[in-house]
């Protein structure tokens, strides 16, 4: 099933898709700022192969990814990988690159 919004990928989708096995011994808290006009900031924090997820802004993240709310969209869809909206510049991040590696195996990105 495709999303439409990210707030619906945040407020369904990933929460049923988070296996915490691919998470033992990781805790993380990744910032993702969505532009556009679904867009927003969410917090996803992984800590004790639990995640959270909230709507705001949280202070000192691992890692920031910037990009837009409809590439966003397209990247949770399959119609654009992460690594080709990077490339592009489309998708841009501060933060460690192994920590942003680990995006994918929570279903992020």
């Amino acid at each position: 099933m495709e999303i439409k919004t990210p707030q619906e990928f945040f407020d369904t989708t990933l929460p049923a898709k988070f296996d915490p096995s691919k998470v033992e011994g990781f805790d993380a808290v990744f910032q993702l700022i969505i532009t556009g006009p679904n867009g927003g900031e969410w917090t996803v924090a992984v800590k004790d192969q639990k995640l959270d997820i909230k709507r705001e802004t949280y202070p000192s993240p691992s890692i920031t990814v910037t990009l837009s709310d409809t590439d966003f969209v397209d990247i949770t869809n399959g119609k654009l990988s992460a690594e080709r909206a990077f490339m592009t510049g489309r998708l841009k991040f501060k933060g460690s690159i192994s920590t942003a590696l680990r995006l994918k195996d929570l279903g992020l990105l």
